[in-house]
């Protein structure tokens, strides 16, 4: 007769509150033992069996049995946190070294533990990682066989039985498939079964698209920037015009603003453009906003008295390409260097010789000596403390503190040659 399957046993003892124990020795007479670097058999009573702890069992992980030191390691641990598992079965391992022994406790993952410890609970009759018994196997195959899957007699074709998978299927067991659930595959489920003709917006699309390409018709002079309509002036028009190699006419660039990303800035993205447009300082929680790039127009007259200018206005500068930092106008700062770390220009007093730093703070309290070190190139200006019954009307102040920034960002940009055009035109 051969041995009992110790991954069984265990399962039984524990369904019966019946644990082994461990001991350094088969004989049952011996003292048990809790420290599992000493210990060296497993033992069962009712009836009683020993199982030394290093013998291989059917539980499988990464392709090799795990022993039933692991096991009842893994059984031990099973109430406490990984951290505590994964630390617990190291020192076990030192400990197992130190005594110069071969073995070792392996470290299960999360869900080979979970999985083992389930079915050792009885929670569930599979697992994965549990290799079947040979007697398992056995049954399986008569089963086969009795049901005519494989070998055996077949059974006899009748008007009332039914036929599954080519099969002729005995009318009960017809009757229990047929109250079986259907489920889907990933195909029927994610996908369906319907096949959807999209065909249709194509010509939907097409429609959109023929709005959008510039007519020859509509070209005044020569010129693709001017639509001429009947009884009308000549309007701009907005579509992108291609370049060529000597192209008359180009896209003006965008100036760039970069704020600081601090959380104890004063000025962040969402409330930036209510401050630096309508001239209105709110704190950045009071206003939500998930957008990572804004857009706001300002009109510089000694730049370009007829057209606004519209400036792009991010906190970093990670999507940049290396022409966009010719774009920076201004970098709004908390006085914290670290804000720097993925610029072009990381030291300080090197940025500011580049671009206008600005230093928004409350009004009254001193500057951050490193925004004094900087020197003139940072403008340091302050607003008053904010207030939830102030209103807009309280905070007049704040427009006074606007038109002072754009007025720097203007003298700044005209000393480096920004024109109608763009940088240098």
């Amino acid at each position: 007769m051969s041995d009992p399957d110790p991954l069984l046993r265990l399962r039984q003892s524990i369904a019966a509150n019946e644990a082994p124990v461990t001991t350094n020795s088969p004989d049952p007479a011996s003292d048990p033992t809790e420290n599992l670097a000493v210990a060296t058999h497993l033992q069962f009573s009712n009836p009683h069996y020993s199982y030394p702890l290093d013998t291989p069992t059917r539980f499988i992980s990464s392709d090799k049995p795990v022993d039933l030191r692991s096991i009842w390691f893994a059984w031990q641990k099973k109430d406490v946190a990984i951290p505590d598992y994964i630390a617990s079965a190291q020192e076990l391992n030192e400990e197992l070294a130190g005594k110069d022994s071969a073995s070792k406790v392996q470290n299960l993952v999360f869900v080979e533990r979970l999985d083992l410890i389930t079915w050792l609970e009885g929670a569930s009759e599979e697992s994965e990682y549990i290799k079947g018994l040979e007697s398992d196997a056995s049954a399986t195959r008569s089963a086969q066989v009795a049901s005519g899957a494989a070998g055996g007699v077949s059974t006899i074709p009748s008007g009332a039985a039914g036929v599954r998978g080519g099969r002729t299927v005995d009318p009960r067991l017809q009757e229990i498939y047929n109250g079986e659930r259907r489920m889907g595959d990933r195909n029927s489920v994610l996908r369906g079964i319907k096949p959807i003709d999209f065909s249709h917006v194509r010509k939907i699309a097409e429609t959109f698209l023929s709005r959008s390409r510039p007519s020859k018709s509509l070209s005044a002079n020569n010129n693709p920037s001017l639509v001429s309509l009947p009884g009308k002036p000549p309007i701009i028009n907005n579509t992108p015009i291609p370049s060529g190699p000597n192209p008359k006419h180009h896209r003006r660039p965008d100036p760039i603003i970069l704020l600081s990303p601090s959380a104890s800035s004063l000025l962040r993205l969402s409330n930036i453009k209510s401050f630096l447009s309508d001239g209105l300082y709110t704190p950045p929680h009071t206003t939500s906003t998930h957008a990572n790039i804004l857009h706001l127009t300002r009109l510089l007259p000694t730049i370009d008295p007829h057209r606004p200018l519209r400036f792009i206005l991010v906190d970093t500068p990670e999507q940049f390409k290396p022409d966009y930092w010719n774009r920076v106008v201004a970098v709004f700062t908390t006085g914290q260097t670290w804000q720097f770390k993925g610029y072009k220009w990381q030291d300080p007093r090197e940025l500011f010789k580049e671009a206008l730093g600005v230093y928004v703070g409350w009004r009254g309290e001193d500057l951050p000596p490193s925004v004094k070190g900087w020197g003139r190139g940072v403008l340091s200006v302050g607003v008053e403390k904010w207030s939830s019954g102030q209103g807009a009307g309280g905070r007049w102040r704040d427009r006074e503190v606007v038109e002072g920034i754009w007025g720097r960002v203007e003298e700044w940009m005209r000393g480096k040659g920004w024109g109608k055009e763009g940088l240098g035109r």
